[in-house]
């Protein structure tokens, strides 16, 4: 479908912004070139810079499979869902990765769509099992390329890609420069759409913070509670030690959730939409969150253990300062650690305060709904079931995350009690779901 002008303002504004950037203006521009490679830093706008051009490649016309776009996790898939759904173009899409319902997916692929969005072995998956058909598909995108080859995708991805017969354009998306392209892709030619000048660099301010070997738990506790409630993440090395730390924080009273790939899907996805929405204002993770993670108002990110490589340093610290806000780095620093060459120890020292700092408790709360998609419901039933029933004004709700049997809603915490007094017993769009404080 081409985009006329009154539909990319109708787009743009649907996106909730006032204008498009260069990087999405020149990938618009790049249509009728069929092979491109976007290198982009993150929070530079590069979902929608490759969905629009996408957009234009699928007749809408054609209930079929047209285009495909690959990411290397389950969260990463989800965003582009979202963004594309907030697009709001008229295009069916089904998103497919592990975690989620295989029902689901395979009942929306029988039903078909002109977009699928998945992870590579969720994928392989469908097209073994003879869910997926590719032989249409005639735009391909590979979001975080870089990171799909990193994490040992390159046979699904060859598998895939063998699949696509009426391939015409290729795209590949990273935040860092493509060593190579893999011999299995049917196209070798692309043109490069280079963003990754130092002129673009965030905007975020580096801190240094001394603690003692035998105290840095605490040191941690006293560095976030001079946040003030400010969004923040914090980056160890290993699972367990993201559970140690929230276990520590909570014993001492400061709300946190740790992520990270050894969680069940339904945890993972509850910890980054409490995380996103407010309701939790620390995320505690391994390096699994310093990649694929829209979350634009993260002021804080905080090193409590050195990062494996310089690249994963790179993707820790484009947490923060993203579409042009600004940030800060943390990076704490005992005597009994070595730090390794690649990671710049800032000069500036912070300075913890002296008074006696206390947590700050979140202004939302996420209520859980037993109820979702499937069950006919969506965000404006939810918006007039808690205004009409429970008395809320539209500042009392934050986000409102519909799933496909599940829904969330971020809620003013000063609401909540009599706002589950009001609601006990009422139906949401005439159905009775069980409704409670998220855990």
């Amino acid at each position: 479908m081409s985009i006329s002008h009154e539909q990319l303002q109708q787009y743009v504004h649907n996106l909730g912004f006032e204008n498009l950037n260069e990087l999405q203006h020149r990938m618009l521009k790049t249509v009728n070139q069929k092979n491109r490679i976007l290198l982009s830093q993150t929070g530079s706008g590069k979902t929608v810079g490759f969905l629009l051009p996408l957009i234009e490649s699928i007749d809408s016309e054609k209930l079929e499979l047209q285009a495909l776009i690959i990411a290397p996790t389950r969260e990463l898939a989800v965003q582009i869902e979202q963004v594309f759904k907030s697009i709001k173009t008229g295009i069916k899409v089904t998103t497919c990765y592990g975690g989620h319902s295989v029902q689901v997916e395979r009942k929306s692929l029988e039903g078909k769509c002109h977009l699928v969005i998945g992870t590579p072995g969720r994928l392989c998956d469908h097209i073994d099992r003879g869910r997926l058909e590719l032989k249409k598909v005639k735009s391909l995108v590979i979001d975080e390329y870089d990171k799909c080859l990193e994490f040992g995708f390159y046979d699904q991805l060859d598998f895939i890609t063998q699949e696509l017969v009426q391939l015409e354009g290729v795209t590949l998306v990273s935040a860092t420069e493509l060593q190579e392209i893999p011999s299995f892709f049917p196209v070798q030619d692309f043109e490069t759409l280079y963003f990754l000048d130092r002129s673009t660099e965030p905007d975020f301010v580096k801190w240094k913070v001394t603690v003692k070997p035998d105290a840095k738990f605490e040191g941690l506790l006293k560095l976030l509670c001079s946040f003030k409630g400010e969004q923040a993440i914090v980056f160890c090395n290993f699972r367990e030690a993201t559970e140690k730390m929230v276990e520590f924080l909570d014993e001492n009273g400061y709300p946190a959730v740790f992520y990270h790939g050894g969680m069940e899907q339904d945890d993972r996805e509850r910890a980054l939409l409490k995380f996103r929405n407010g309701s939790e204002h620390t995320l505690v993770c391994t390096d699994l969150g310093s990649r694929g993670l829209d979350i634009p108002e993260i002021k804080h990110v905080v090193h409590f253990q050195y990062p494996h490589s310089e690249e994963a340093f790179t993707h820790r610290n484009g947490r923060t300062a993203r579409i042009q806000k600004q940030g800060n780095i943390y990076l704490m620093v005992n005597t009994g650690e070595a730090v390794p060459d690649y990671v710049e120890v800032p000069t500036t020292e912070f300075i913890m305060p002296t008074d006696k700092i206390y947590p700050v408790d979140s202004e939302w709360i996420t209520l859980y709904f037993s109820g979702g998609k499937k069950n006919k419901i969506n965000k404006i039933d939810f918006v007039g079931f808690l205004s009409q029933k429970g008395g809320l004004s539209k500042d009392d709700m934050g986000l409102i995350t519909v799933l496909d049997f599940t829904s969330y809603v971020a809620v003013k915490r000063s609401k909540v009690k009599l706002l589950l007094q009001a609601i006990h017993g009422e139906k949401v769009k005439g159905q009775k779901l069980k409704i409670s404080i998220a855990r």
